[in-house]
C-alpha cells in the first residue's frame, strides 16, 4: 500500500540550485525565440519566392 507524501515532506526533497532552474528558463526562452526566426524566415523566403515584396 502506497502513502501519501505530505507537503512538509516534498519541501525536504532536495531541489536543483535556482541558477541550475534559471538556466533551463533562459534555455528554453532562446530556443523559442530561435525557432520562432527560423520559421519566419522560411515564410519571408516562399513569400519572396512566390513574388511578393515589401516594395
Amino acid at each position: 500500500m502506497q502513502t501519501q507524501v505530505s507537503s512538509k515532506e516534498r519541501q525536504n526533497e532536495t531541489r536543483s540550485p535556482w541558477w541550475k532552474r534559471v538556466l533551463w528558463l533562459v534555455v528554453i526562452y532562446s530556443a523559442s525565440v530561435l525557432a520562432l526566426g527560423v520559421v519566419a524566415t522560411l515564410f519571408r523566403m516562399m513569400m519572396t519566392a512566390a513574388g511578393m515584396r515589401s516594395h
